[in-house]
């Protein structure tokens, strides 16, 4: 009863079966077999399991076919592959599927729609930021890059184009030193002598370069070495423009004053006093010993008539003084200093490229001294050794000339190459171009300057970008809705913008566009709105910008390789070799902001020298280019040096800085030199 109580859901008759065979079964002799009994009824299910498993053994194999519900989802999985490798990669990035949403930087050039080999140029140079890319294939980027891509074509200044360039400029830089009022003014110095490093003392000079007025006093330590002090102060506009040159020369003296009390107070003050007491008693003139010699640098042509002589030709660099024309722009500066009883001489008349030689040569010497100095800045110019028989100007001049020491053979000579090519017959020339030379101060004048000068290029981009904001057809710094800007928001030039001011886009702009790597130009982007006025710029926006900037800076470092490659053909430093690496050197001294901080205008301008055929890749390697720091201030006092040395009848070269300030002019003069020095050392 009780395993019918338990099997009451089995098989009776197989249940029934074996109990029967096992209560028959004999206690002793063989277990009887486990076979099942033949099936006389219903299978139970895990019996019926093994005997299909058991036959399946035997039964040959047959392709099983997957059920509907299966097939169906592996064929639509497959069919998308296929289309996702054959056919997606042929459509428009954002139609893809399983696109990176961050694609990986390209290993080489970008593949960007460039019609133009300069332009694929630019953008293989320029730093690369992965997301964001401005060419994304949308009818509003299209059609903003290519309207950036037209502008910056414009600024192309071919191999072919350098080459005449520097033929052009060595004609004038020839003429210029045969005849006064050449188009290259070629100005005599007076300067015949460079330094070697070893010279000491403690000097003052001022800086007049453009915008900004510097007073330092400089300590030649005698080993290359220099320690400097200074200030610095803008020149207010409304004195850039003056009707007298009163008001600008006493607010320079005034500056001067101010730095005398700051920096060297105790020296100043009993000067002072001891002058006013000789013009109450005596009328006696002050003692040399007292006085500081001066370098006044005075970046703006001069014709000059001794080491510290010379009246103005013309303003550059927005300054329009008419009074100041034609004067001797040291007396000037003598007359307010005088004015004001401070203890100065205005010793030298010092270009910023000729200060720039000057310090270049005292602090990197080498063994065949600084040919070039020259000035990238606010301004651009150059100044370089010349052998005097080539100056022949200076015989014509007559008694205008001055006293020329000719024991060294050679004079730095000023170029004043702002003025190359005044008449555009090998300068390259755009629209941008001519609107800004027209709304200039000076139109028709400076045209080689005003294509590389820090002073116009920013106002360069800003006409570029005006051009495109004015045009309708031309989506920069405009959306149509929000979806087609990254930040999701519309782009609003705010009325005020410096954008629309003349001048109101600074140069520093463009060393920021052209250099940056950010990731999705934002460094770019927060320039313009923070400094500009531009809010919610689009990487699209940032890019054009970046890409026009980089064609003004390029086109500017190529400008300037023709006037580089022109003194160092003129002068023929490129044969004259000796086979040793040191003495075949050509050394130029530079400085400037543009050359220093503009992302790879040293690149340019050497990439350009090398496609000059009398130079190429040989001759450019032999061009050593190095910053000449502070230039204007140093080379300012190493030239005072000279003049001083010069003013006291002792020898006038640099080179010998050993001997007195009064050379060989007998005891008294000895004891005197000794006492000047003492009292520098002191100060």
């Amino acid at each position: 009863m009780s395993v019918w109580r338990y099997t009451s859901g089995l098989n009776a008759d197989v249940v029934r079966h074996w109990v029967d065979r096992v209560a028959a079964a004999p206690t002793k002799g063989p277990k009887p077999s486990l076979e099942p009994a033949p099936h006389t009824g219903r299978e139970l299910p895990f019996l019926r399991e093994l005997h299909s498993q058991k036959q399946s053994k035997f039964t040959p194999w047959k392709l099983a076919l997957p059920s509907p519900t299966t097939l169906v989802p592996a064929v639509l999985l497959l069919l998308i592959l296929v289309l996702q490798l054959a056919v997606f990669p042929r459509l428009p990035s954002h139609y893809q599927l399983f696109r990176s949403s961050s694609p990986p930087p390209p290993n080489s050039c970008p593949s960007v729609p460039a019609y133009n080999p300069f332009v694929q140029e630019l953008y293989c140079r320029a730093p690369q930021y992965t997301p964001n890319r401005l060419y994304r294939q949308t009818p509003h980027s299209m059609a903003l890059a290519a309207a950036a891509e037209r502008i910056a074509a414009e600024f192309e200044y071919p191999k072919e184009q350098v080459q005449k360039g520097v033929t052009a400029f060595m004609r004038q830089m020839d003429e210029g030193l045969q005849v006064q009022g050449a188009t290259l003014s070629q100005i005599p110095t007076y300067v015949t002598a460079v330094p070697n490093g070893t010279e000491k003392g403690l000097y003052m000079a001022v800086d007049l370069g453009g915008t900004n007025f510097r007073v330092c006093s400089i300590q030649l330590h005698g080993n290359s070495t220099f320690s400097l002090t200074q200030s610095k102060v803008k020149i207010p506009g409304d004195l850039m423009t003056a009707k007298t040159s009163h008001e600008l020369f006493s607010f320079l003296a005034k500056q001067v004053e101010t730095f005398l009390k700051t920096h060297h107070g105790e020296h100043y003050s009993s000067h002072v006093e001891r002058r006013k007491k000789s013009s109450m008693l005596s009328g006696e003139s002050y003692s040399d010993e007292d006085v500081f010699s001066l370098g006044f640098t005075f970046s703006f042509p001069v014709q000059q008539y001794g080491i510290n002589k010379g009246t103005l030709i013309r303003w550059t660099k927005g300054f329009d003084i008419p009074d100041a024309v034609g004067k001797d722009v040291c007396a000037l500066l003598q007359k307010e200093l005088d004015a004001l009883h401070l203890p100065i001489r205005v010793a030298a008349l010092v270009n910023d490229t000729v200060g720039t030689l000057m310090a270049r040569s005292y602090t990197s010497p080498g063994k065949t001294g600084t040919l070039l100095g020259a000035i990238f800045g606010t301004g651009t110019n150059g100044a370089y050794v010349e052998k005097l028989s080539r100056l022949t100007k200076l015989a014509k001049m007559g008694p205008e000339a001055g006293d020329v020491e000719t024991s060294t053979g050679e004079m730095i000579v000023n170029t004043e190459w702002g003025s190359f090519d005044n008449h555009l017959s090998v300068l390259p020339t755009t629209s941008f171009d001519r609107t800004l030379d027209a709304a200039s101060n000076n139109p028709g004048i400076q045209m080689f300057e005003k294509r590389i000068s820090g002073m116009f290029l920013g106002e360069i981009l800003r006409r570029c970008l005006l051009a495109l904001i004015h045009d309708p057809s031309t989506p920069l710094f405009t959306d149509e809705h929000s979806n087609q800007n990254d930040m999701h928001s519309t782009t609003n030039i705010h009325d005020d913008s410096p954008l629309y001011r003349p001048h109101g886009l600074d140069t520093s702009f463009l060393s920021i566009a052209s250099g940056d790597a950010s990731p999705g130009l934002k460094v770019t982007r927060q320039a313009l709105d923070i400094e500009y006025g531009v809010s919610a710029a689009s990487a699209e926006d940032a890019e054009a910008v970046r890409l026009i900037s980089s064609a003004i800076g390029k086109r500017a470092a190529r400008l300037s390789a023709v006037a580089i490659a022109a003194v160092v053909l003129s002068t023929g430093k490129l044969t004259n070799t000796t086979g040793n690496a040191d003495d075949d050197t050509i050394d130029i001294g530079v400085d400037g902001s543009l050359v220093e901080f503009y992302p790879n205008f040293e690149d340019y301008l050497r990439e350009a020298l090398r496609e000059v055929p009398s130079i190429g890749p040989a001759g450019e390697q032999r061009i050593r280019i190095g910053i000449a720091k502070d230039g204007s201030g140093v080379g300012a006092a190493l030239i005072a040096l000279v003049a001083e040395r010069e003013r006291a009848g002792g020898n006038a070269s640099a080179a010998s800085p050993s001997s007195g300030a009064g050379g060989e002019g007998g005891l008294l003069q000895s004891v005197l030199s000794s006492l000047n020095r003492n009292l520098r050392i002191r100060v």
